[in-house]
Formats: C-alpha cells, structure tokens, sequence
C-alpha cells in the first residue's frame, strides 16, 4: 500500500494539482475500481495528485437512520483497498448534521483550497451540500468561475446489463448469494478480526472453529454455513463457516465460526481474514449433537470439494 489516509482537509498537503473523485466508495466494487484506474491513470500523464474523498459514517446512516451492521468495508479497509488502486490520498471526511449543512459552494471552496482541486470527477447523478443542491450543472457553473472542470463517468454495468453499485452487493449479501457479490467486488467478500474465545462446543464434538470478532457494523452475509478460504498472516487454509445464532444449542448472539481444514493449532488472540466463496446451506435447527456432526461433515466434505475445484480451476 502506498498513498496517504488521512481525515482532515487540513492534514493535506499537496504540492501540485489534483484530480477528486468524491463518493462513499463503500466496497471499491468493479465500478468505483474502473473510475479510479481511469482517474490514478489521467492525474499520472498530467503530472497531478489523485484523490479520492469520501465519507465516515455513511450519509445513509445521518440522512436514513440507517443502524446495525451495513458496511461492507471498514472506513480502514476502504482506504487500504483505494490506496492499492494507486490513488495519492485518500480523505475520509466526517458526514454528521454539521456538514450535512455545508453549502455545496462552500465545500467546493474546501477542496480547491485545501486540495487544490483542478478537476472533479463524479457519476451522472452526483450531488454535494445541503439538500443535494450542489448536482453536476450546479458544480460546472462553480467549475467555470473557480477554474477546475467536472467530468462524469458513466456506471459500470454488469454482464446482464445490470448497473453495479454497493446497494446490489448489500442484498445480493443479505440472501446468501456471495458469489454474486464476488463478480460484482471482483473479488471475494471478506470479514475479519480477531479470534476470541467462545464456548468451544465445536471441539467437543469433534469440529473446533475460530470464533472471528468482525467489527460490529460490517454487514454479514444471511446465516448459513459457507465454503471460505482463511487467511492467517501469509497463510491459507480451506474453511467451512458457520454464520448464525446455532439455533441447535439455543444460542442467543451472532456469531463469525469459522472451521479450518486440516488444521490444528491454538490461534487465539490472532487476525483471521475469511474470504466467503459459495454458500453451502441455510441454518437450520437439529434433532440432537449427532444429526448436526452428521451435517457438518457432509458440510466440510462439499466445502473442500468446492475449494479444490477452484484449485484445480487456476
């Protein structure tokens, strides 16, 4: 990773014209990775800084009272994922009811002071400031008497003609589909955190899993058991995960339990990353502790067979 992550306009400090794309850019899906080629790509053959603006919280959470688990990348991860495109700086700047306020004329007088804006690069159906009244004719006039241009870029389209956006992959999560969504990220949904101790029950019936504390807000893909990859540091493992209340043992919280292949050492206190590739079946409630070590090996055995074939696939 290479870039700046910063979260003040004032912790800036470019020393050349840059090229601004402004959006919640939640994900970095197949369209915002195509914007941001495009833009790293013109800000390098024209000598100036790429950046990219966006925002934490989400306005949805502000503007809709949107709570629970909805991101789909952390405002860190977001960063990371931004940075690798080759963008210079990202900004995370705060959205609450203060800058939902900011007229779109100021906040266009904020990045052409602070990140000497030359150019702004936005989707068709953008718009900044209070009450949305900063759209795309708006900052064309701004553009005209302050001395930087707007451009705008189209949405990427999926292969069904389907327009790509972080709305879609949140219910393509919410029903299970994560393979659709991995088409649409161009790449696999991730979770991670650290392994933290649970009941350990899975070791008692012979299937010991990594209980992974994924941030509270990121959005969980529907409960069901899926076919991931675990990635511990530099390592990779094939994983069977179980998302859900484990409704057999009258359990009474989510919870992230992940089952590693052919694996046995004591984790606790690490970073696991889980890579969700195909989900295996909903969750359901067992007749007793046999029916479900029944399942679950039939469960890991379709979950390694899944993986291989990927494998074998490359």
């Amino acid at each position: 990773m290479t870039g700046n992550h910063i979260r003040n306009f004032h912790d800036v400090h470019l020393k050349k014209p840059s090229i601004v794309s402004i959006g919640v850019f939640d994900g970095v899906h197949l369209g915002h990775q195509r914007l941001i080629r495009r833009l790293v790509a013109e800000a390098r053959a024209t000598d100036r800084c790429s950046v990219v603006l966006t925002f934490f919280p989400h306005p949805d959470v502000v503007l809709k009272h949107v709570s629970g688990r909805y991101y789909l990348t952390s405002p860190e991860e977001r960063a990371r994922l931004l940075l690798d495109l080759g963008v210079d700086w990202v900004l995370t700047h705060p959205f609450n009811e203060e800058v939902r306020r900011i007229r779109a004329a100021d906040f266009v007088d904020q990045m052409r002071e602070h990140l000497k804006m030359s150019a702004l690069w936005v989707g068709p159906d953008f718009a900044l400031g209070y009450q949305r009244e900063g759209d795309v004719a708006f900052l064309r006039e701004q553009g005209a008497q302050k001395g930087f241009v707007v451009e705008t870029v189209n949405l990427m389209l999926g292969e069904s003609g389907e327009i790509i956006s972080s709305s879609r992959i949140r219910e393509a999560l919410r029903a299970g589909d994560v393979a659709q969504a991995a088409v649409w990220l161009g790449r696999p949904y991730q979770v991670s955190g650290e392994v933290v101790h649970g009941d350990h029950r899975g070791r008692t019936i012979g299937f010991p899993t990594a209980n992974v504390d994924v941030w509270e807000e990121q959005l969980l893909p529907s409960n069901g058991v899926y076919a991931c990859w675990a990635h511990l540091g530099d390592e990779q493992f094939m994983a069977v995960t179980n998302i859900g209340v484990r409704p057999t043992f009258d359990g009474d919280g989510l919870t992230v339990e992940a089952h590693l292949l052919d694996f046995d050492r004591d984790i606790y206190g690490e970073r696991l990353r889980l890579d969700f590739v195909r989900r295996l079946r909903g969750e359901r409630r067992f007749s007793g502790v046999d029916a479900l070590v029944a399942q679950i090996r039939q469960d890991v055995e379709e979950g390694r067979a899944v993986l291989a074939e990927l494998v074998r696939g490359k």
